[in-house]
């Protein structure tokens, strides 16, 4: 039997769609609201802070149940540094954070997506800016205006929080961080397309504490 080009693509078309389709309700567990997921996450960095030994994951239990769809109940954007991952700052387990993580935790296009993708097909409906203290990137871009190779785009972008809080009163790396902080928060509530969504999706800012393991939640 002879399959005509026509038939042969519309056929392709219709299970790319279906595809998509499937892909779009991935989020078939309970979406769990931005302040239930806000309360998992304080309560969660209280226990890490408070322990001297880090809490026992079932991590084969939640390796099998996440395996085959993921359910997510908060977006993390954290900076890349090592001392900072967010399943160990947040106490959690596989599945439950979708994290994005670059030097400075600052948010392309690539990372938009990211963001876009989790609310839209995952059910998260918490973001969260993370930063912190001592933050090797900020410092750079306190330094200096340029940098070598590729870590010249990190710092070029984070230069506008270092100009802005540069007459402010207290420690200028502080205040940087912060600022970088804020000013990420604000880029991804301007430029993430979350389309119906977006009512639903409450982006917050927070600020990690290397030596005492406590994250500060930003007003």
């Amino acid at each position: 039997m002879t399959i005509h080009p026509k038939h042969l693509i519309a056929a392709l078309v219709a299970f790319a769609s279906a595809g998509a389709a499937s892909a779009a309700n991935n989020h078939d567990a309970p979406v769990v609201s931005p302040e239930a997921a806000l309360a998992k996450l304080q309560a969660g960095n209280a226990r890490y802070a408070a322990k001297s030994v880090s809490s026992e994951k079932p991590t084969a239990k939640a390796r099998a149940a996440s395996a085959q769809s993921q359910h997510p109940f908060a977006v993390i954007v954290g900076c890349a540094d090592s001392r900072t991952s967010p399943e160990i700052v947040f106490d959690q387990n596989l599945g439950d954070l979708f994290v994005i993580r670059t030097a400075g935790n600052l948010v392309d296009d690539y990372a938009l997506g990211s963001i876009e993708y989790a609310v839209e097909h995952l059910g998260a409906r918490l973001v969260v800016v993370l930063g912190h203290e001592r933050c090797g990137a900020v410092k750079a871009a306190v330094a200096g205006a340029s940098a070598p190779g590729h870590v010249g785009s990190i710092v070029k972008d984070i230069r506008p929080a270092v100009t802005a809080v540069n007459k402010s009163p207290g420690d200028v790396l502080v205040n940087a961080v912060n600022e970088n902080i804020y000013r990420v928060a604000d880029k991804i509530c301007r430029k993430a397309v979350l389309g119906d969504k977006a009512s639903s999706v409450r982006v917050v800012r927070a600020v990690y504490d290397l030596d005492s393991g406590k994250v500060e939640w930003l007003k």
